[in-house]
């Protein structure tokens, strides 16, 4: 290792060479208090900036071992030091001059959920804490402007760790303010499955946001406040008591009038399974982890799933047992989605009303008379509902604006009212009295085939120039092959899509072997990084990309989406 003094003097015999030149810097250096690595060196200023990052020692950062005892508290910690790197280099970014790049300093953006990433790494044991950055290194066109680097690395950056990778100068409060409620939330998950719910909606939460494309809190936001008939009460070991709407497992259905407030519910609890920041208004909306928003997604690629549970006897004669197509048809894709969702081990399905297919939702009673059941190769869901809860233990959380069929089989119905919610349970089933019951399928549905085994990834073999890009949160592309992400709804941080492309590849180089099937698969996924951090995805150490950590359901989601990978 180098000391600041070795990279000082080596800037100074670079100046006003080529930019090339700047590869010289690549390697660590001591400087006071942590060592900066350069890791990887852009190649002109107006490519990718290098990647840059600090290590600070446990002994040196100083934060209590209390902070960071547990997965959940080691993550908010993490998080929110990323923020406080991010905000503080914010006031650097492009100070110093040049062109291109020259001049970013910058982290990963943290928005409204709490995710693990690879922009900030503390080891639990020793407290040693890892933060990566990219700088663009200043030119003046393509000539080294090494002073202004100079700059960056001894002034900007230096100034940027001070304040927040070292305890004794953050906020000690508000950071234990931030732990305490990281604890509070991982209570409540904790409890759900205890008290036989699947989602948690405390009172005084804001659900609406600020706008379409914006996740904040709409300033005046209706609060929320739960049906007595719903209520329950938790003692947050932090917090205190705290009261709010419970979703029972079960089947659940949320009507009411168009823009009254159902899809805005919905959406939070679909995003209720990572925890969010304090000022969201959701920090206690507290999902079930493992659930999956369910949608129809026409044109999507199956491959070898079994979704004879719904769909049986087609016309063409087509198998349904291992069903694969390139263009599948909004019940076909609902379908099948429902049944890779029980393969990644879902307890809860969230499914609204206006983006899934109709013909795959409901049948009605005249529609039965007319189409004889012999004549339809659907069953649909309606039909299925009670007996994924029965038999698999799977709930249901569905928002409804004009099929009342749902009314007679739901366990629970909760009304949107102006965004206010009320349980009429007992007044839908009375009226529901006087409406046919829609008939149920003869036998139960024969336990889907999970044996799927991808095949071995023949076209990376030997190839570690794999091409990656990632195209925001709608897609990643893997070489020549785009991975469409767009209608995996709980996808919220482009990070997420970048690591999930990195699990493509690392299991097409070094987990697929034909015999595997998906489940062992991704177990084997989990297991490696949960062995060596995201960062080990990436299989080198001086290019570390930028994730943030996917839910197991995302992974398989994403396997079930790449086109380039056969079953």
């Amino acid at each position: 290792m180098q000391s600041s003094a070795d990279l000082r003097s080596l800037l100074n015999r670079i100046d006003h060479r080529g930019y090339p030149a700047y590869k010289d810097t690549k390697g660590t250096y001591q400087f006071p208090g942590y060592v900066l690595s350069i890791d990887h060196v852009q190649g002109d200023p107006f490519a990718s900036p290098s990647k840059v990052s600090v290590r600070v020692s446990g002994k040196n950062a100083g934060f209590p071992q209390e902070l960071y005892k547990g997965h959940h508290q080691r993550i908010a910690l993490q998080d929110e030091l990323t923020r406080q790197f991010g905000r503080k280099a914010d006031q650097f970014a492009f100070k110093a001059k040049g062109s291109g790049k020259s001049g970013l300093i910058s982290v990963s953006r943290c928005y409204q959920e709490i995710l693990e990433r690879t922009a900030c790494r503390l080891d639990p044991k020793s407290g040693d804490i890892i933060l990566r950055m990219e700088i663009g290194f200043p030119a003046n066109g393509r000539t080294i402007n090494a002073k202004e680097l100079e700059k960056i690395l001894f002034n900007f950056v230096p100034e940027c760790v001070k304040a927040s990778l070292f305890y004794k100068n953050v906020d000690a409060k508000r950071l234990r303010s931030i732990i305490d409620l990281a604890e509070d939330q991982q209570y409540i998950r904790e409890q759900l499955s205890k008290m036989g719910l699947c989602a948690f909606v405390a009172n005084g939460s804001i659900l609406p946001r600020e706008s379409g494309i914006s996740p904040r809190p709409m300033k005046g936001g209706v609060s929320f406040q739960s049906p007595e008939e719903l209520e329950v009460t938790m003692e947050l070991p932090h917090k205190g008591k705290i009261t709010g709407m419970g979703i029972k497992k079960g089947i659940t259905l949320i009507v009411g009038g168009g823009y009254h407030g159902k899809s805005t519910l919905l959406k939070a609890l679909e995003l209720g399974v990572y925890n969010h920041i304090q000022g969201d208004g959701r920090e206690y909306v507290i999902t079930d982890d493992t659930a999956m928003k369910i949608r129809a997604e026409d044109g999507r690629s199956i491959q070898k799933t079994d979704i004879s549970m719904f769909i049986n006897d087609l016309p063409n004669g087509k198998d349904t047992a291992g069903f694969c197509t390139e263009d599948a048809s909004g019940s076909t894709s609902q379908a099948a989605n429902v049944v890779e969702s029980i393969e990644a081990g879902t307890s809860l399905l969230l499914i609204d009303e206006d983006t899934s297919a109709t013909n795959f939702m409901i049948r009605d009673e005249l529609m039965q008379r007319v189409i004889h059941r012999d004549m339809e190769p659907i069953t649909p869901f309606i039909e299925r509902i009670k007996e994924l809860y029965e038999d698999y233990g799977i709930s249901t959380v569905i928002v409804a604006g004009s099929s009342g069929a749902y009314f007679h089989i739901a366990d629970s119905i909760i009304q949107m009212d102006r965004y206010v919610p009320k349980d009429i349970t007992g007044y839908a089933k009375k009226e529901a009295e006087s409406f046919p019951m829609i008939s149920g399928p003869e036998e139960a549905a024969k336990r889907p085939d999970f044996r799927r085994c991808p095949r071995a990834g023949q076209a990376f073999k030997g190839n570690d120039r794999i091409k990656m890009k990632t195209m925001g949160r709608e897609a990643v592309m893997i070489n020549k092959e785009t991975i469409d992400l767009r209608y995996v709804e709980q996808i919220t941080d482009s990070e997420q899509v970048t690591a999930l492309g990195y699990c493509m590849r690392y299991a097409q180089k070094h987990i697929l072997d034909g015999r595997k099937d998906l489940r062992a698969v991704v177990d084997e996924l989990e297991r490696v990084i949960e062995r060596g951090t995201l960062a080990v995805l990436c299989e080198s150490n001086s290019s570390v990309s930028c994730m943030a950590a996917p839910r197991r359901q995302e992974i398989f989601a994403c396997f079930n989406r790449y086109r380039g990978m056969k079953f």
